[in-house]
């Protein structure tokens, strides 16, 4: 009876919430699988778009990144999710809402184990043993295409990653668009050296690409306008300095006893103005580009000498120039040398809807383009800048890893026949478990019909039908435009087997994670103090009121 008369021990501050077991393992599924049938039906061509409305913002897209980064997730769980989402946008670019998708259907395909009393750390070991035969299976089947065929290959590629987008009626101008800017960089294939700009009015169909550097029109003063707007050749001069004159932040005083000292000042800031303008013009220069403002007495001094100016260039649009055009950021004018001048083929300023666009192309000592977005609607443009991010970072991917599988949906049906085939040799519960891996790769086709309006059952029973077969159906996914199935590789719906095998991968970890988790506590807040007023002054200790204390004896 001793051990019964123990006082409990208390761990935890009162009002700490803590939930464990099986239970808190089947909550955090459900909670992954309510944000997962937010994304859901973004996927593929026939995919729906989303509106997020916030305090002052609005986003229309179907990108799965996008619209998670665009929700406040709060359960900690899901927050797995929208991590998974995130690294594969920025690890690959597209296949966001794929990862998404998948990680869903493997914690649903395993809440069904958890329910049934099998240890979660049984499932990860089978999940993960899953994985790592998927992607080798993959690596087997992936398609190597050929240096001849290098073009045709990254524009089928960056084609299929926007079938799917906003703009998938003008995938054609765009992959080839796409394909010619990652092609015009250097080596490094640097995407920040790729710029797009937006400018709302004209038609989609009126974007074109410039192959150098271009960027609006900054803010002008008095004489801008009579300042040449093209030159063939130019030496550019980049700075980061203030060309105007400035009033004194802080008071001054200066006492005089002459009053023709004043003069003296007066002349001594113009003069310090003046050699800096004139240092400039010696150093040869025909463009002068600041980060900070240049003022009118600097704009109208470079007008009557022939020459062009623009202050207040953003520092991304700066950094191009001068990676373009080998110019280096000068912060003195002093001592200036030829080998800080930057030079391009041909400098211009072109009217491009409302606004004028500066812009350098036949740049030599790096490569650089710039994608001129045009468009009715501000969200609309908006949509299309993502999906070129999309197209972007696939066809960069591609150039490193050539090497292709077949989309809608065929990758997935292959690899899933294969781990079904593989589970039946396996004696163990993890027979169920790798075969429950299996039937959870089948949600991509699935999905896919199911949001282009097919039934998903038949065309399932199709695949399953074709892959089943010795030779043949390998490739064999949804067919979108007839309702039914096809050989997606003859059909030129490509994707690098990258995006694929970076997105199993981080699926089944989300996945894994998730199923680890059997506990949550979740602190009490700390207690505040409470807001007592502060003793006033003159009351220290041991000192006496004025007047004495009342209702005192007197």
């Amino acid at each position: 009876m001793s051990h019964m008369l123990q006082p409990g021990i208390i761990l935890l501050r009162e009002g700490a919430d803590t939930s464990q077991g099986r239970g808190q393992v089947v909550s955090n599924i459900n909670a992954c699988q309510a944000i997962v049938d937010t994304v859901r039906t973004t996927l593929g061509p026939r995919g729906m778009d989303k509106l997020i409305m916030g305090p002052s913002t609005m986003v229309i897209t179907n990108d799965g990144a996008t619209v998670l980064n665009q929700l406040d997730v709060v359960h900690p769980a899901p927050k797995t999710l929208v991590e998974i989402a995130k690294s594969q946008d920025s690890e690959v670019g597209d296949g966001t809402t794929s990862v998404v998708i998948l990680a869903g259907e493997f914690l649903s395909e395993a809440k069904r184990f958890v329910e049934e009393g099998v240890h979660p750390q049984a499932i990860i070991k089978g999940y993960r043993k899953a994985s790592n035969m998927a992607r080798e299976r993959l690596r087997q089947i992936q398609v190597t295409f050929t240096a001849e065929d290098t073009r045709r290959y990254l524009e089928t590629c960056a084609a299929t990653s926007l079938q799917s987008k906003l703009i998938a009626s003008n995938r054609a101008k765009f992959s080839k668009m796409v394909v010619d800017s990652v092609l015009h960089l250097d080596e490094d294939l640097d995407i920040s050296m790729i710029g797009i700009k937006k400018e709302s009015g004209g038609s989609i169909d009126d974007s074109f690409l410039v192959e150098g550097v271009s960027f609006k029109k900054t803010f002008s003063y008095a004489g801008f306008e009579q300042q040449p707007k093209s030159f063939t050749d130019p030496k550019i001069l980049c700075l980061n300095l203030e060309l105007e004159l400035k009033q004194e932040k802080e008071n001054a005083e200066i006492r005089i006893t002459d009053p023709a000292k004043y003069q003296e000042i007066v002349d001594a800031e113009w003069t310090i103005i003046y050699d800096k303008l004139d240092s400039i013009v010696r150093s040869g220069a025909n463009i002068v580009l600041s980060r900070i403002a240049i003022g009118d007495l600097a704009t109208q001094y470079f007008a009557d000498r022939q020459m062009f100016c623009a202050g207040r260039v953003t520092d991304e649009d700066l950094k191009r120039v001068c990676r373009a055009t080998g110019a280096q950021v000068q912060t003195t004018v002093s001592n200036l040398t030829p080998t800080v001048l930057g030079t391009c083929g041909k400098f211009e300023e072109k009217q491009i809807g409302k606004e004028r666009y500066n812009l350098f192309t036949g740049c030599s000592s790096a490569k650089s383009c710039t994608i001129v977005l045009r468009g009715g609607g501000e969200h609309f443009i908006d949509e299309a800048e993502r999906s070129l991010h999309d197209a972007i970072m696939i066809v960069r991917r591609a150039i490193k890893h050539n090497s292709v599988v077949a989309g809608g949906g065929a990758i997935e049906m292959e690899l899933s026949k294969y781990l079904r085939d593989y589970s039946l040799t396996v004696s163990s519960k993890e027979q169920m478990i790798i075969a429950a891996y299996a039937r959870a790769l089948e949600v991509i086709p699935r999905q896919l019909a199911d949001n282009a309006g097919f039934d998903s059952t038949t065309i399932i029973n199709q695949l399953r039908q074709k892959h089943a077969q010795a030779t043949g159906g390998t490739w064999f996914g949804v067919d979108i435009n007839n309702e039914g199935i096809c050989d997606t590789m003859l059909s030129n719906v490509w994707e690098p087997s990258l995006v694929k095998l970076n997105a199993i991968a981080a699926a089944t970890e989300a996945a894994a994670l998730v199923l680890s988790v059997d506990q949550t506590i979740r602190n009490a807040p700390s207690e505040k103090p409470m807001n007592k007023p502060l003793p006033g002054p003159g009351r220290g200790r041991g000192m006496p009121m004025r007047g004495g204390m009342r209702g005192g004896r007197r």
